[in-house]
């Protein structure tokens, strides 16, 4: 099965040498734990898309220590997406620039353009540095499925993969996906929802457009069922709970604070406050996969704007049908 090797510097170490020889390796980042590779080894990127299940139109993410690391891979640089991560690289935003012609376009899910991220966490720059290159990777779960944010999570999907590292950086403190925003078009375009939140992106570069795909684009985790459990999973407020509790078998119940529960089913509470509910929510979508029930029920979260936004738009991937 999957090796979990603690955060050391021989892990990194060895980490960096199965890289190096065109492996795949699973790493923690802030956000969720990654399933990279060395960004200009198409090979490698290949056994990415192979070990996750992934459709090779969609995009990975490179990941980059800094500017100097991300000028390796893309073009187009200007003041807009300077000031734009200098206030917030790095950290948990993703931006989209035309890629180099020499990044393979394998490792782009075939655009002309390139996804880039400096990851905050420290054992993903432990690891970037320790390798010198950047690594291209999507979250490391069976595509479509629930994230991984912890080591755990990622063994567990990986079960049957005899000899893959994975580096464990302990929870992810985040616990969602970067924000995307797409620098190639006259106007700033937000492609996916993340915790660097709309009205931030808007502080930092005035008017912008969002555009949160329902199809796979040059972004990664913009296909309308994403992020999902196995078990089959509804969203309903929480007026409607009740009702919805009555109309079936035993459910696990995802729920906010002071919601009660019918007796038969389980009920799993979530923190009251966005950015902890955004950073439980996959770990407990996982839960309630495996607690013996036959569905899952969510109530929905009354929270507006800021990082609530994005929660919502995971809650709706996850349970669309």
């Amino acid at each position: 099965m999957a090796a979990i090797l603690p955060y050391t510097d021989a892990s990194i170490a060895l980490a960096a040498s199965e890289l190096r020889g065109g492996s795949a390796v699973a790493f923690a980042t802030e956000t969720v734990y990654g399933l990279g590779a060395d960004t200009f080894n198409e090979h490698a990127i290949a056994r990415v898309y192979e070990l996750k299940r992934r459709p090779v139109g969609n995009p990975l993410i490179a990941h980059v220590v800094d500017l100097a690391a991300a000028k390796l891979v893309s073009t187009g640089w200007t003041r807009r997406s300077l000031r734009l991560i200098g206030a917030c690289w790095p950290g948990p935003l993703t931006i989209i620039l035309p890629r180099r012609p020499e990044v393979p376009a394998s490792a782009t899910g075939g655009h002309d353009t390139i996804a880039i991220r400096s990851p905050r966490h420290p054992l993903a720059r432990s690891l970037l540095y320790a390798l010198g290159t950047p690594i291209s990777a999507p979250s490391a779960n069976r595509s479509g499925g629930v994230s991984p944010t912890t080591a755990q999570h990622v063994a567990d999907d990986y079960h049957e993969q005899t000899g893959l590292i994975v580096l464990d950086g302990g929870p992810c403190n985040v616990g969602i996906e970067s924000t995307v925003v797409d620098l190639t078009e006259s106007k700033p375009v937000v492609r996916r929802l993340g915790s660097i939140t709309i009205e931030r992106m808007t502080e930092l570069l005035g008017p912008i457009e969002v555009d949160v795909a329902i199809e796979q684009s040059n972004s990664p985790g913009t296909s309308i069922r994403h992020y999902a459990p196995t078990l089959p999973a509804v969203i309903v407020p929480r007026e409607g709970l009740a009702d919805e509790l009555s109309r079936g078998g035993p459910a696990a119940v995802i729920c906010l604070p002071g919601t009660e529960v019918p007796a038969g089913h389980v009920r799993l509470e979530m923190p009251a406050m966005g950015d902890q509910y955004a950073a439980a929510l996959y770990g407990m979508l996982r839960r309630a996969d495996t607690c013996g029930c036959e569905r899952i029920v969510v109530e929905r979260p009354e929270g507006k704007g800021g990082v609530w936004s994005a929660v919502q738009d995971r809650l709706t991937r996850a349970t669309s049908a």
